[in-house]
């Protein structure tokens, strides 16, 4: 097992004070219904963010919890990593709207574009960060608007949805800790992309009329597609991360995977060999938070004292791309 670079010093979650339920969306005109939706995804309900709680105004709420608990100002961070699908503004960087926020000065800040598995994406990238010794301190945020570009009168995926964010602090481990990421894996497949997409909207085809009136802007997915291959893809995620950490299903105390669906969460378990009581599961209560959803939940645990001092924990996503990813960390 490899020496920790990196440890989790801090967590915090940013969420909308509105909470849609399952039975909100009749109001909507959709052909659905509660059972129909928790039968198929198990959720129940989700936030949903007015116009003002925008990405920038989540991601600092977050962001400011998981500095205090790291007991770290904004003139420690180096570098600011945000993982989102749903940027404020097309240029620049959401990031750097944060860095501005939150006046943490020195720091660097960039978006990141992974979908789901952004917020592992991102911290990794913060790992290798350190390892190169650019940064001693890093902020890495997952921040998801996902209300503003799902189609409201496609039931297939608004339902699936909701908004909010979660950060972490990263800082550089002690010679000799145990504590940190102890494995990470990142993989993609671009081939795959149409069965989970914005088909329009971007500089290749641009807003105008035609694109607003078709909808193509919105988020479109291919559902039976994609939960198969996020089935595998987060399978094969968790062995590599177990392999990379020399470590097996017994040794992880609890799962806190990307939370899309509880089917796809119970067939990752069942394949990494982890029971359903070592997993944590709030996808009732949020729905799909994109690369959100892993830090939500992670600071949910901490604060509820399934993660404390001594817990490894296996964080695996699956997301738009495709991109897939996991990660170890022992606490």
């Amino acid at each position: 097992m490899k020496r920790p670079i990196a440890y989790v010093a801090g967590t915090g979650r940013g969420v909308p004070k509105r909470v849609m339920t399952n039975h909100d969306f009749a109001a909507l005109g959709l052909e659905t219904s509660h059972e129909w939706i928790v039968e198929r995804t198990g959720i129940v309900e989700r936030h949903i963010a007015s116009d003002t709680e925008t990405t920038c105004y989540m991601a600092a709420d977050a962001a400011r919890h998981a500095m205090a608990r790291a007991n770290v100002a904004p003139g420690e961070i180096d570098a600011i990593i945000l993982s989102t699908a749903t940027a404020d503004r097309l240029l620049p960087a959401t990031a750097v709207d944060l860095q501005a926020e939150l006046g943490a000065r020195r720091a660097a800040a960039f978006d990141i574009s992974a979908a789901c598995t952004g917020w592992i994406y991102g911290m990794t990238v913060a790992e290798g960060l350190m390892h190169t010794g650019v940064a001693e301190t890093v902020l890495v945020v997952g921040s998801e608007k996902m209300s503003a570009i799902v189609d409201w009168k496609d039931r297939s995926t608004c339902v699936l949805f909701g908004d909010g964010a979660g950060a972490a602090v990263l800082k550089r481990s002690k010679p000799h800790a145990r504590e940190g990421i102890l494995s990470a894996y990142m993989r993609s497949d671009g081939t795959l992309a149409e069965l989970l997409w914005r088909p329009s909207g971007g500089a290749k085809i641009p807003f105008s009329e035609t694109v607003l009136g078709d909808r193509s802007s919105y988020v479109r997915m291919a559902g039976r597609e994609v939960f198969k291959h996020a089935v595998r893809s987060m399978s094969d995620a968790c062995d590599r991360a177990l392999d990379g950490a020399k470590l097996r299903g017994d040794d992880i105390d609890i799962l806190i995977p990307h939370q899309a669906n509880v089917r796809i969460i119970e067939a990752t378990a069942k394949h990494a060999n982890i029971p359903m009581n070592k997993v944590y599961v709030n996808v009732d209560r949020y729905g799909n938070t994109s690369s959100a959803s892993i830090p939500i939940a992670l600071d949910e645990a901490v604060e509820t004292g399934r993660v404390k001092e001594g817990t490894t924990a296996l964080m695996v996503a699956f997301g738009a791309g495709f991109t897939w990813g996991s990660m170890i960390v022992r606490f």
